[in-house]
C-alpha cells in the first residue's frame, strides 16, 4: 500500500451536536485528527464537534475524552 493509499475505516464516530458544548477535547485527543469544530452552532450556540468522515480507526478515545454522556459514539466495524 502506498502512502497516498488510506487504509479501510476500522469504524465510525456518531457526535450528537446538541449535547456538544465544544470543549474541544474530542478534537485535541483524536489520534487520527479527524474531528473538528463546525462552522454551525447547535441549538445552545456553540460549535459542535464534527467527525470529517473517513479514516476512522475505532480506537474509542474521542468517546472517553468527552464530558457529556450520549454525547459521542464510536462503532466498530467487524
Amino acid at each position: 500500500m502506498s502512502s497516498t493509499e488510506s487504509k479501510a475505516d476500522r469504524g465510525t464516530v456518531a457526535i450528537e451536536a446538541d449535547l456538544c458544548k465544544g470543549c474541544g477535547l474530542c478534537i485535541a485527543m483524536c489520534p487520527q485528527g479527524l474531528l473538528s469544530r463546525a462552522d454551525e452552532l447547535n441549538r445552545r450556540g456553540y460549535r459542535f464537534a464534527e467527525y470529517l468522515g473517513a479514516g476512522c480507526t475505532a480506537c474509542g478515545i474521542c468517546f472517553h475524552a468527552c464530558p457529556e454522556p450520549g454525547g459521542i459514539t464510536v462503532t466498530r466495524f467487524r
